[in-house]
């Protein structure tokens, strides 16, 4: 047995070095070599928005952007690393590459679709991105690849302990506040939500029927409380938009629901939510305890509390301001975290005790 597969691992080998589009694929896998896909928004996107057409509000690639870790824009929406850059870390993964990275097919230790400005809704941003559905499609496509690169039971094997990481939502509910939406004159703010998750869930069944079995996510922050929204508090007091964080509270709470019945319903899946709402809630009142010294102004953008989304100059807004230590900032630009504090949220969701991130942290879920 050992010795066919010896054989058949080094054809497979061979076949593959002299196939130039999946060159250098470690074919023969370590016994507990878990993969990392990872799906969502601007919160998880490394650069897969650089190769799509799109508008220069979904982009981050230019500077000050990437300024810190990278000292290059790598198309990441803050200064340097995003949670899933921890989280590759910490798996003893390499940083996992844009699935639309020109000429990258090393698909083995997984990929990330996310794409800046995305929702769970096809209608979020239509055009300008690639949903979360088309996300899904994307990782269908690679799933059969690597069936047919591996042979089945070793493309089983691999996506059966990858794990799975999901950042969503931010844009639905954004969209209802900065665009002319009508959906709250449509539905209410629970039947809104019930559709959000309902297009979520069925993402993750998708994964689920290709192969995948853990799911991790933060649930949604305060978004009412990024220097964004508070710039558009009308009443020029700086407080959160207290309408966007109720919505986000809604989400959260069928988001929990949603993965407990999936839980039920499909054997063998297990999945990891961790409270990004009240851990960022706390980082944002109490700054210093985080060792951050500003949670409400951005480092870099212009206006009232830096909310005017112009980071960079490339946008519509050109003028921008760039803060002088961001080490001292918990947001980067209006909306997106400094790398400080993703690594904070990547922690908690790696190492996070059950009141945090559960029933499993990511440290679990890659051991299993």
């Amino acid at each position: 047995m050992v010795s066919f597969r010896f054989h058949f691992c080094f054809l497979v080998l061979f076949v593959v070095f002299l196939t130039p589009t999946h060159s250098h694929g470690h074919i023969c896998l370590p016994k507990q070599h878990v993969a990392l896909f990872i799906f969502g928004d601007s919160i998880f996107d490394a650069g897969n928005n650089d190769y799509i057409n799109t508008t220069t509000d979904n982009l981050a690639n230019y500077g000050p952007y990437g300024e810190t870790f990278f000292n290059y824009p790598t198309g990441r929406f803050s200064n340097g690393r995003l949670i899933p850059d921890f989280i590759a870390e910490f798996a003893k993964l390499p940083f996992i590459t844009p699935l639309l990275y020109p000429g990258y097919h090393q698909y083995t230790d997984g990929s990330n679709f996310a794409s800046g400005g995305a929702g769970a809704l096809v209608e979020t941003n239509k055009g300008l991105v690639i949903d979360l559905k088309s996300q899904l499609h994307y990782f269908e496509k690679l799933a059969n690849q690597l069936r047919k690169n591996l042979g089945h039971e070793e493309a089983k094997k691999l996506l059966a302990r990858a794990v799975y990481l999901i950042s969503i939502g931010s844009n639905d509910y954004f969209a209802l506040f900065t665009s002319n939406s009508s959906a709250l004159q449509t539905y209410s703010p629970e039947e809104y939500v019930d559709i959000v998750i309902g297009n979520l869930t069925s993402v993750i069944k998708g994964i689920y029927k290709k192969g995948g079995r853990k799911v991790a996510m933060p649930n949604l922050g305060p978004l009412g409380c990024s220097p964004i929204t508070r710039a558009l508090n009308t009443n020029n007091t700086g407080a959160c938009i207290e309408g966007l964080s109720a919505l986000a509270k809604l989400h959260n709470e069928a988001l929990s629901k949603s993965l407990q019945e999936l839980e039920n319903q499909l054997d063998g899946f297990k999945y990891s939510i961790t409270d990004k709402y009240n851990s960022l809630s706390e980082t944002i009142n109490n700054p210093s305890k985080y060792g951050f010294k500003e949670s409400k102004i951005a480092c870099c953008g212009t206006g009232p509390y830096k909310g005017t989304f112009s980071c960079g100059g490339k946008r519509s807004v050109k003028e921008y301001e760039l803060c002088e230590n961001v080490s001292e900032y918990v947001f980067f630009d209006s909306i997106h975290a400094t790398e400080k504090a993703n690594k904070q949220i990547a922690e908690l969701m790696w190492s996070g005790t059950p009141n945090i991130t559960g029933p499993y942290n990511l440290a679990a879920l890659f051991e299993n």
